[in-house]
């Protein structure tokens, strides 16, 4: 167990070492200077000393070097729309937020979708069924942006009775909640429900059936811990997603959020803060993908006996 977790911290930070030089790179190829993006009858001579002060009059290689020799040691740079601000300083404050929004959007998909997943594998009810395919498919099909602005317009605007701006109170996190964790609710309600048919179907339930147990006792003792390995194996690249790629939604209810921090950054050509903040959702992706691997190991054995 530890040889694998020491491989794939090892494949991770390779990934990341990638993924923050393909940017680097790309964002330096953009034509045009960060400084001109908001007024364009700024001196050259200003222009000149904005670049010098961070380092990009010299050659694209040296500044890589140079960039990289810093990450390594935590320091991704100072802000270039937000003169002042160091864009360390910017993630710690804004990603508070974004995790908490994150973090109830996971709970509610998890325990919505593996709730619905038992009942659509169990009941015996076509209409129930039907129900849950209707919100399964709804979930898949509707994108966030759109299902967040229905949501908007019928319970913040004409309803009015849900709050569209921030993140300051519980009702806030109901709007985009709902809109953030209708897909993945969808995905794990099919997981949990292909699954659980299938396991339902095996030789130790039906032994375990045979003597005197209980449906229920048969499903929670038996039956869910191999039916959850693979909405298991789904968590770490949901809450990586919930976290990562809520941007669209935060910038629709103006949370002041990494998301929306990143959409500000490109729209600026912040080149420090977008960097910084790559290589930070970029490491929360590769960190929650290695935490799944090391507690499917844990639930399921088996796994391990295959690496062997």
């Amino acid at each position: 167990m530890v040889k694998y977790i020491c491989k794939r911290l090892g494949v991770g930070l390779l990934t990341l070492f990638i993924l923050t030089s393909l940017t680097f790179f790309l964002m330096h190829a953009i034509p045009g200077s960060p400084f001109t993006q908001d007024n364009k009858n700024i001196a050259p001579e200003v222009i000149a000393a904005m670049e010098a002060k961070y380092n990009l009059d010299k050659p694209v290689g040296e500044q890589y070097v140079t960039y990289m020799g810093n990450v390594l040691h935590f320091d991704f740079g100072e802000s270039i729309a937000r003169r002042g601000q160091n864009v360390t300083d910017i993630i710690i404050q804004r990603a508070p937020d974004t995790f908490k929004l994150g973090a109830v959007a996971f709970c509610v998909s998890i325990v919505i979708g593996i709730a619905l997943g038992i009942i659509g594998a169990l009941t015996k009810h076509r209409w129930v069924n039907g129900v849950i395919t209707v919100i399964a498919t709804l979930g898949v099909s509707l994108p966030s942006f759109i299902v967040a602005l229905l949501l908007m317009i019928a319970f913040g605007v004409q309803l009015k009775i849900f709050p569209l701006i921030g993140l300051d109170g519980p009702l806030n996190y109901v709007l985009p909640v709902i809109a953030l964790s209708l897909s993945p609710i969808a995905m794990v309600t099919r997981l949990t429900r292909s699954s659980l048919r299938d396991v339902m179907n095996k030789d130790y339930i039906i032994l375990a059936r045979s003597k005197g147990t209980t449906d229920l006792t048969v499903v929670i003792k038996h039956a869910l811990r191999n039916a959850l390995l693979p909405v298991i194996t789904y968590c770490g690249p949901l809450f990586a997603s919930l976290v990562t790629g809520s941007f669209v939604i935060e910038t629709l209810f103006t949370i002041p959020g990494i998301g929306r921090e990143f959409v500000s950054s490109v729209n600026n050509r912040d080149y420090t803060l977008i960097m910084g903040l790559t290589i930070f959702l970029g490491a929360v992706v590769i960190l929650m993908t290695l935490i799944t691997d090391i507690v499917a190991a844990i639930v399921d054995p088996r796994i391990k006996l295959d690496k062997k």
